[in-house]
């Protein structure tokens, strides 16, 4: 048996049993592939970060991430969560760390107050689809039990992405977004069509202060019927909201704001964003979380790969 260091941390929150929950394993190296699988199905969580030493001298590390059925390129709050055990784990300080993920070589900033750590995570290149087709938006729609006109007539609907694309559906009232009940099945069809897994649906009416959006997502066809609050779904609404003109940068040319995501799961947290702005375009985006470890233990394992199959 070969004992790893696991930690269950809620991301984008101080509050233990909000946010967005992630399994991390700080030590994962000998895994195998199999193995991390099991173990993110054993945990249940939308994602599980497994942190591996670098392979060469161009990064500090290697994350990858499961889903309970599958490896995905990247993750916004698996991301938060575990540089922030790693913060922990080693007393870091303040610094940046390149990390590599399925989308390249990112860096992430741990940030330390003299109390306690925030992880600041520099997104992929942001990118934008052509629009959908009719005969797609129309599913979409039926699968979410919407209407046409409930939709804000500002914001297309668009795939948009920094690493692990979101289909962006922006809503007119937040009554409208929290009471959604989509058909998973109908969306897990339509993804496999469109070559895109979530689904982020948001709007801008809110009464919460300090807050521009208030989102939900869903991604079935990879074992996440919602997620709770999504890092890989605020970056992306970033750099979509200065392509459509729906907000404005500073003065210094970044689009700061905050969105908020998990109210109707009871997992509420906030994820901050920045988007730098160079002639009207999204150059980098940044998301940012606050994070709290719910627990810390070991999981032994079979040193043979053959007892896991």
């Amino acid at each position: 048996m070969k004992t790893y260091t696991l930690y269950q941390i809620d991301s984008f929150t101080r509050t233990p049993f909000a946010g967005n929950p992630a399994g991390v394993i700080t030590n994962a190296d000998g895994l195998s592939d199999d193995a991390m699988q099991r173990i993110a199905r054993e945990l249940n969580n939308s994602e599980t970060a497994f942190f591996l030493s670098p392979p060469d001298n161009t990064c500090d590390g290697h994350l990858r991430y499961f889903t309970p059925t599958t490896e995905v390129p990247v993750c916004g709050h698996a991301t938060i969560a575990a540089l922030y055990a790693k913060a922990k784990e080693e007393n870091l300080g303040g610094r940046v760390l390149r990390i590599k993920t399925g989308v390249g070589i990112l860096p992430a900033e741990v940030c330390d107050d003299g109390k306690d750590y925030t992880v600041s995570m520099t997104q992929g290149k942001f990118v934008l689809s052509e629009p959908l087709q009719k005969e797609d938006t129309d599913a979409l729609l039926a699968s979410l039990h919407l209407a046409a006109d409930e939709m804000d007539p500002r914001c297309p609907v668009r795939i948009a992405s920094t690493g692990h694309s979101k289909v962006m559906v922006c809503l007119k009232s937040a009554k409208t977004l929290n009471a959604l009940e989509p058909d998973n099945a109908g969306l897990t069809d339509l993804s496999k069509r469109i070559g895109c897994n979530g689904y982020f649906l948001f709007t801008f009416d809110t009464a919460r202060e300090g807050i521009l959006t208030e989102g939900r997502m869903f991604a079935p066809a990879i074992g996440v019927a919602e997620d709770p609050v999504t890092g890989n779904a605020h970056g992306p609404l970033g750099g979509y909201l200065v392509r459509f003109g729906l907000a404005r940068p500073g003065n210094d040319g970044v689009l700061r704001f905050t969105g908020f995501q998990g109210e109707k799961i009871g997992r509420p947290g906030k994820v901050h964003v920045e988007v730098r702005v160079r002639n009207g375009e999204p150059e980098t985006v940044k998301i940012r979380g606050e994070a709290v470890i719910v627990f810390k233990t070991t999981l032994s394992v079979p040193a043979s790969a053959d007892v896991l199959r």
